[in-house]
């Protein structure tokens, strides 16, 4: 005896018995991958980038600090320079060039009666967030200072003359 069927509809199916090949599928099966793929490896990049304009933005503040020591240095060893000569132009050159990448920039100037130092410290602008690096720039010299010329032949290079 047949059963009525709608127009149009299929025997119900019969479920083949489950073979290895599709116990394993789950386990093999693609589908989804690049996704996966996707959600792991753009954070990632997204870091590498983010870490590379980090390394940019402290060697562009290093290279501030570095250039306000040089100047500081500059003023303070000349002759008649002075510790406040130096701190000066540290902050000038600092105020001109260290307003984006050099937070709380600090110049500390020391000057000797031989020689004469110049320490520039800041922070650098955060791009990587947990991440605090400190641009260092450091400068030191002699100071000048006028030697009279003793024209008795004596220059203390070596070459005075010999007794005759």
């Amino acid at each position: 005896m047949r059963t009525h069927q709608l127009v149009g509809s299929h025997p119900p199916a019969v479920r083949p018995p489950l073979k290895r090949a599709a116990l394993r599928r789950p386990w093999t099966d693609e589908r989804g991958a690049a996704t996966t793929e996707l959600v792991l490896a753009i954070p990632l990049l997204l870091l590498l980038l983010m870490l590379i304009a980090q390394f940019a933005l402290w060697m562009h503040a290093t290279h501030i600090a570095q250039a306000a020591a040089s100047e500081a240095l500059s003023a303070t060893r000349v002759e008649g320079g002075t510790v406040a000569h130096g701190q000066a132009e540290a902050d000038r050159i600092l105020q001109q060039l260290g307003g984006g990448p050099l937070h709380s920039p600090h110049a500390s100037v020391t000057r000797g009666p031989a020689d004469a130092s110049v320490h520039v410290e800041g922070t650098v602008t955060a791009v990587v967030p947990f991440l605090t690096l400190t641009a260092v720039g450091d400068a030191a010299g002699p100071v000048e200072r006028f030697v009279p010329m003793d024209y008795g032949f004596r220059s203390g290079l070596g070459h005075e003359p010999k007794d005759r």
